[in-house]
């Protein structure tokens, strides 16, 4: 199953919840992408306790999603599966994580069992999750499950969509 990493970041991705904001807004493309996948991750820092604003982008832009349908009349985002990563030094990770299951479940995003995983270092100590020499064993086996739950939901959804609206 080949994927794509797509850092936001690296983009110019307007404030707004439009589809489209005009010359020179890079999210159409990026959500081209989105709707070709089977699968969403989202993948944040937890700065001061939330989510990235750049996270928070994302979210604000799919939110436009929810008026867009298919030819039966079900959200374009029905039959994808989103899933989340957070990691920091701080904590903040279970609401992080809360936050965006909801806002991808109302966008139409389909959740599956243990769609999410974190690592959080020491507070108030410096180190980042790129940096470690090894992953945490337990971290390990939850991006382990994490990976096999959505690829079997997504090929599930794949075979039988949701019904039509």
């Amino acid at each position: 199953m080949p994927g794509e990493l797509v850092r936001v970041a690296d983009h110019d991705v307007r404030p707004g919840i439009a589809t489209d904001l005009g010359d020179g807004d890079e999210w159409p493309e990026i959500r081209r992408k989105v709707a070709a996948a089977d699968i969403l991750l989202i993948s944040t820092p937890t700065w001061v306790g939330y989510m990235s604003s750049i996270a928070q982008r994302v979210v604000e832009r799919l939110n436009a999603e929810q008026s867009e349908t298919d030819d039966e009349g079900r959200p374009g985002m029905f039959g994808k599966v989103g899933v989340v990563a957070v990691v920091g030094n701080e904590d903040g990770a279970h609401k992080i994580t809360a936050d965006l299951f909801q806002s991808l479940n109302d966008i139409g995003f389909t959740i599956p069992a243990q769609g999410g995983t974190y690592w959080n270092g020491e507070a108030m100590k410096g180190g980042d999750y790129q940096d470690l020499d090894e992953t945490p064993e337990a971290v390990a086996s939850t991006n382990a499950t994490l990976v096999r739950n959505a690829v079997h939901l997504a090929e599930l959804l794949g075979k039988q969509q949701y019904p039509a609206s």
